[in-house]
C-alpha cells in the first residue's frame, strides 16, 4: 500500500474529539498534520554532505530526521522511536511509508545524529524548518523576540573530588587495557590494581572516616601518577600518550594533585587544597572523565550542577503585519528562532553578541530583544544597536556599590560628572583631583579620586566611603555609555517600562514546556556538541507542537486556571 492509502489508513483509525480511534492513532495527531501543512519539509540532498553517493542505498536521512522530529516532540527513546515507525500508521504518513514497512533498527537513530555531528549539520532540521516558516509569513526578522536560559544536567554521574580522581584512574585502566593488554600485564601488577579499580567507583561507598577518605584520595593520586610515568617511559609505546583517556587522566591530576621533592629527594603527592595551593577556576575543572564539556555551576542559593545550560530565544509580541487566519484572534504562535548550548560556567551576558550572530545568519533578527537582567551592560546595549540595529529590552543590574545597597549614602548618581573639564563634584561641593581613563575587564572606563585633604574633615565622610585612608574613589562609563546607563535606569523604573517589559515573563512558559514535553533539563548524550544537537532537535518539536496547536485552532494554554475559577466560570455560563 503506498503513502496516499496510508493517509486514508491514518484517518480512518483517527477518534473523534480528541479521542483514541481504534488504530491508537488520536483525532488530528502532530505527525498527520505536520504531512498535511507542510509536505515534506526535509530533504534528502540537504543531508548529502553526511551521506555517501556510492553504495547500496541507505534509509532516506530525510525520514530518519522527521522521526528525530517526532521522537523528541513524545520525548521517546531510541527504541520506542523505531517502533513507533514500525507499528503507528500516523508516523508511516508523516514520513511517506507502506503500511508493511517493516522500518529499521534502533542503532540507525544513533548513527545518523554522529553523521550530523560529524559534517556540523546539528541545526540543519531547524534552519530548514525556520527557512520554511519564513516562506509562509509564520516568522520574520524585526517585532520582538526573548530569550532565556535554563540548566542541562548532564549525562554522567556526579563525582566528588575524590571519585573524579579514582574514576579517571579507573577510565585510562579500561582504555589502556583495549588499546595495550600486553603492554599492560608488564607495567603494573594487574591483581592488585583490580581489587581497587575493577569496579566503578560509584558501585561501594565511600569511607566515612575523613581521614580514611583522605588517604584514598592520596591512593589515587599515588596509583595515577605511576600509570602515567609507565606511559610515559622511554620504552613504552609512544602511542600510548596519545589514548584520550590517557590525557584527561594527565589533566586531572595536574588540576587536582601536587607533587614535591623533599630534601632526601623523596617524591611527595597531596591533594591540592583551594586555600593553600589553588584549584582551576570551575570554567575549566574537568568533572568528569566521560563528558570533558561538562562543568559544575551555581545559581541562587539552591541549584548546584553539572552539565550545560541552554538559551532559548522566540518571537513574542506577534505585529499585525504578521498575523494569518486560524488560531486565536488570527495570531501566529511564537517560534523558537534559535538555541545556544554552552557548558554550564558561561555567564548570560557572554551569549548576547553569539546570539544575535546566529539570528543575523538566519534572517531573523528582531527590532527589540527582550532579557533578563543577566544578558545585557551598557557596551552590549550599545553594540547591539549599532552592529545588529536590536534594542536590547532589559533591566539594567543596580549600583551595587556599599553606599548604594544601604540605601542612605552617597552613591554614584549623587555625583556630578563633567566630562568636559574631566572632573566630579560630590554633594558637598568639593571637586574630583584626579580623573584616569583605564580598561576594566575589557571594558573601558574612567576611575575619578577626591583628594584625602578634601574627604578626611568632611562632615558626612561616613556616608560617603567607607576607605580607612584615601579619599573617595568613584568608576564610571566613558559619555555615551555613562548617558546611556543613567537614562536606562531611569526609565526601567517608570510605570510604562515594566508594563512593556512584562512580555519577557512568557520565556518562563517555554522553558517549562521544553522540560515537560522534551525533557530538555536532562541531557540524553554526552557532551556539548550532542547537546547542541538534543536542543535543536528538541526546539524543532516545540515549534511542531505549538503549529499543530494553531493549525487545530487550539492554541496552548496562555495561563494557567484554577479549579475554582473553572467552576466560577461554569456557574456563570
Amino acid at each position: 500500500m503506498c503513502g496516499v492509502d496510508a493517509a486514508a489508513a491514518a484517518r480512518g483509525c483517527a477518534g473523534v474529539d480528541g479521542e483514541d480511534g481504534p488504530g491508537g492513532v488520536p483525532e488530528g495527531a502532530l505527525a498527520i498534520r505536520i504531512r498535511d501543512e507542510l509536505g515534506e519539509l526535509f530533504a534528502d540532498e540537504r543531508f548529502a554532505a553526511a551521506f555517501g553517493v556510492r553504495g547500496k542505498p541507505g534509509i532516506s536521512p530525510a525520514q530518519l530526521a522527521m522521526v528525530t522530529v517526532l521522537q523528541f516532540a513524545e520525548n521517546l527513546t531510541d527504541r520506542q522511536a523505531a517502533e513507533a515507525v514500525r507499528a503507528r500508521i500516523d508516523w508511516k504518513y508523516c514520513l511517506a511509508l507502506e503500511l508493511d514497512d517493516p522500518g529499521f533498527d534502533f542503532t540507525v537513530l544513533s548513527q545518523f545524529r554522529t553523521r550530523l555531528l560529524d559534517h556540523g549539520l546539528e541545526e540543519l532540521a531547524l534552519d530548514l524548518l525556520l527557512a520554511t516558516l519564513q516562506d509562509k509569513g509564520l516568522v520574520a526578522a524585526g517585532g520582538k523576540q526573548r530569550t532565556d536560559s535554563t540548566h542541562v544536567i548532564s549525562a554522567v554521574r556526579d563525582l566528588n573530588r575524590t571519585e573524579l580522581a579514582g574514576e579517571t584512574v579507573r577510565a585510562a585502566l579500561e582504555a589502556l587495557a583495549v588499546a595495550a593488554p600486553g603492554w599492560l600485564a608488564t607495567a603494573i601488577d594487574v591483581s592488585d590494581w583490580n581489587t581497587r579499580y575493577g569496579r566503578r567507583v560509584d558501585s561501594w561507598r565511600m569511607p566515612s572516616s575523613k581521614t580514611k577518605r583522605e588517604e584514598l584520595a592520596g591512593a589515587y593520586g599515588t596509583d595515577g601518577y605511576a600509570l602515567l610515568r609507565a606511559v610515559y617511559a622511554s620504552d613504552a609505546p609512544g602511542w600510548l600518550a596519545e589514548l584520550p583517556a590517557v590525557e584527561v587522566l594527565r589533566v586531572v591530576l595536574l588540576q587536582n594533585y601536587t607533587r614535591t621533592l623533599t630534601s632526601n629527594g623523596r617524591e611527595v603527592i597531596t591533594r591540592r587544597e583551594a586555600e593553600q595551593d589553588g584549584l582551576p577556576p570551575g570554567r575549566l575543572r574537568v568533572a568528569s572523565p566521560y563528558d570533558l564539556d561538562a562543568r559544575w555551576a551555581v545559581k541562587g542559593e539552591d541549584l548546584f550542577w553539572c552539565g550545560y545550560k541552554v538559551h532559548y530565544s522566540e518571537t513574542c509580541g506577534t505585529p499585525p503585519e504578521r498575523c494569518a487566519p486560524g488560531g486565536e484572534d488570527g495570531e501566529v504562535p511564537n517560534i523558537i528562532t534559535n538555541v545556544a548550548v554552552t557548558h554550564a560556567a558561561v555567564p548570560d551576558v557572554a551569549m548576547t553578541a553569539p546570539i544575535h550572530q546566529a539570528l543575523e545568519a538566519r534572517d531573523l533578527l528582531p527590532g527589540e530583544h527582550y532579557v533578563d537582567s543577566g544578558y545585557p551592560s551598557v557596551p552590549l546595549v550599545a553594540a547591539s544597536r549599532r552592529d545588529y540595529g536590536v534594542t536590547l529590552i532589559s533591566p539594567l543590574l543596580a549600583d551595587v556599590s556599599a553606599q548604594a545597597r544601604a540605601g542612605t549614602g552617597f552613591d554614584r548618581a549623587a555625583f556630578c560628572i563633567d566630562f568636559d573639564t574631566r572632573t566630579a563634584r560630590c554633594p558637598q561641593g568639593h571637586t574630583s583631583s584626579s580623573w584616569s581613563p583605564c580598561r576594566q575587564r575589557g571594558t573601558e572606563a574612567i576611575v575619578i579620586k577626591f583628594d584625602t585633604t578634601t574627604c578626611a574633615p568632611c562632615p558626612v565622610r561616613a556616608q560617603c566611603t567607607t576607605a580607612r585612608r584615601g579619599g573617595r574613589q568613584l568608576t564610571v562609563l566613558p559619555r555615551e555609555l555613562h548617558a546611556a546607563q543613567q537614562s536606562a535606569r531611569a526609565e526601567q523604573n517608570t510605570a510604562d517600562w515594566q508594563a512593556k517589559y512584562a512580555i519577557r515573563a512568557g520565556a518562563e512558559s517555554t522553558m517549562h514546556q521544553a522540560v515537560t514535553a522534551c525533557g530538555a533539563r536532562r541531557a540524553r548524550y554526552r557532551g556539548l556538541a550532542k547537546t547542541q544537537l538534543q536542543q535543536a532537535f528538541s526546539a524543532v518539536a516545540l515549534n511542531m507542537i505549538r503549529l499543530d496547536a494553531h493549525w487545530a485552532g487550539h492554541p496552548l494554554d496562555r495561563t494557567r486556571t484554577s479549579h475554582l475559577t473553572r467552576l466560577h466560570l461554569a456557574l456563570a455560563a
